[in-house]
């Protein structure tokens, strides 16, 4: 029964991650590629999905929930899991302990941007194009949330392969090699939209 659980848990973990957490990550970091056409058209897109009916409901049930059941069972995996790169240098093996590391650092990343622009926003803050320039005007912050969309994003790319095979739709090993190219793309792609958007505010 226990085991029966942890799978439970384990592929409700994985699911959670792509749909819809993973799917909210894409939307965010299109919306914030606007910053890259100037602030009138950043602001514009933010404005609208601020005006999304039932918005407060949706952040709550797609967004926070999804989101806080993956980080604490995933720092859950993260201090359970054992990682065998030393003894085994295989490419997976890599990607299992990068997995579990920029899991750590998203979380801890996550939760800071909430607070400098979510909380801030909900006492008074306005949710706009200077606000985000005025957080970027630090060197220290501009890296700190470099780093952070880069392992968000690796996160999430990688992820999506562990999601195939849970959900067994990449079983035979060249389904898996593959699915390891795709992800890499969508990795490199996501970055570089994540890292223009960074780059527009400053």
């Amino acid at each position: 029964m226990t085991g029966s659980r942890e799978f439970f848990y384990r592929r409700l973990h994985s699911l959670l991650g792509v749909i819809p957490v993973g799917l909210f990550l894409i939307v965010h970091l299109t919306v914030n590629h606007f910053a890259t056409a100037g602030e009138g058209s950043f602001n514009k897109a933010v404005g609208f999905m601020e005006h999304l009916p039932f918005l407060h409901f949706l952040e709550i049930v797609l967004i926070f929930l999804p989101l806080l059941y993956h980080a604490i069972y995933g720092l859950y995996i993260a201090f359970i899991a054992k990682n065998n790169v030393k003894q085994f240098g295989y490419f997976r093996n890599w990607m299992f302990l990068i997995q579990r590391v920029t899991g750590v650092i998203t979380l801890i990343f996550v939760a800071w941007h909430v607070w400098e622009t979510r909380i801030a926003y909900a006492l008074g803050t306005p949710l706009d194009f200077h606000m985000m320039e005025n957080i970027l005007s630090s060197p220290f912050m501009f890296w700190f949330y470099i780093i952070g969309v880069i392992c968000t994003i690796f996160h999430f790319s990688n992820g999506l392969w562990s999601f195939c095979v849970s959900w067994g739709l990449t079983v035979s090993p060249r389904s898996q090699v593959i699915t390891t190219y795709v992800t890499i793309v969508i990795f490199v792609l996501l970055s570089i939209i994540g890292v223009q958007a960074l780059v527009a505010f400053v």
